[in-house]
């Protein structure tokens, strides 16, 4: 597993791309900030298609469901690794993941 850094992929399972915000600066991984919990939780997906008359796009991230490391911290804050995994806010509900499709790194990994 790859740590996850501000760059990374992450999208929705329509496709849809979540916006990767940092909350920690110091840390970096090719001199991109990494994440650490809880940065996936809500946070905006855009160009969800999920589009219909009785269905709701994805546009923001729930919590996290797996997918921060066991052992490895910054600043007491668990480091994301790349088996991320939690639901959107798209309907019906809980039944929409988002992923990470690319780390965008091939430098630091973890095994948990």
């Amino acid at each position: 597993m790859r740590w996850i850094h501000r760059d990374s992929v992450i999208r929705c399972d329509h496709d849809g791309r979540i916006r990767n915000e940092e909350s920690q600066e110091w840390v970096r991984v090719v001199g991109v900030p990494v994440l650490v919990a809880d940065d996936p939780k809500g946070r905006k997906i855009v160009a969800c298609p999920n589009y219909g008359a009785t269905v709701k796009p994805c546009t923001k991230t729930e919590p996290v469901r797996v997918g921060y490391s066991d052992f490895v911290r910054v600043d007491g804050h668990r480091v994301v690794l790349s088996h991320l995994e939690g639901f959107t806010d798209g309907s019906p509900p809980g039944q929409f993941r988002y992923r990470v499709r690319d780390p965008r790194q091939a430098f630091l990994g973890a095994d948990r």
